[in-house]
């Protein structure tokens, strides 16, 4: 859950833009603030990324990610937004979560202060991604500028990724531009 309407909008950003970018892919699960549990039997093995997605699994609705029922598929990428509420300890154990579990791409990006760190998987291990501006994701697609102390994410066609505001504003002018385009062919055919 959001600590606050930063950390809100950048989740609800981020969640909302990948599962549009996968809305035609039927085995691709995106997910935010999920819980994940990794390890049948262990209900206290768990956390909850902000945002996730999963190649392999199919779309739909779950109460929870639990692993050994997704043909073990783990997460392969998550993200996670920092807030004021995030503490360094809880942030490492998360790292380490991640890199036990099989994470392949793990995010964090601090909107205050406008950092941004990533890490790939090589191996068993997360190793650092030394370069975060203009890094394309290898699974996602995805790529990432840091401007002005702000992050911007682009999709694969090079389109910002935006903001439900903007998401909305974006379908109401084209929803405008249809019907601006409709009522003048029909002057045409007059």
């Amino acid at each position: 859950m959001a600590d606050n309407t930063i950390q809100l909008k950048w989740i609800t950003t981020i969640v909302g833009e990948l599962e549009n970018l996968f809305s035609d892919k039927t085995d691709v699960f995106v997910a935010g603030d999920l819980l994940w549990y990794p390890v049948k039997g262990n209900p206290k093995i768990r956390i909850a990324p902000n945002a996730m997605v999963v190649f392999g699994r199919p779309k739909g609705e779950r109460g929870s990610y639990k692993q050994w029922e997704e043909d073990n598929i783990a997460p392969q990428c998550v993200f996670e937004i920092w807030s004021s509420g995030n503490r360094p300890g809880e942030m490492n154990q998360k790292f380490n979560f991640y890199e036990n579990y099989g994470v392949e791409e793990y995010y964090l990006y601090d909107p205050e202060t406008g950092l941004l760190s990533g890490w790939i998987r090589t191996g068993e291990i997360l190793s650092p991604i030394l370069q975060m501006h203009g890094w394309k994701s290898p699974r996602l697609g995805i790529r990432f500028e840091l401007e002005a102390k702000t992050l911007s994410i682009y999709r694969p066609d090079g389109r910002r990724f935006a903001s439900y505001l903007e998401q909305a504003q974006r379908a109401e002018a084209a929803e405008a531009e249809v019907a601006r385009l409709k009522a003048l062919l029909e002057d045409l055919d007059k």
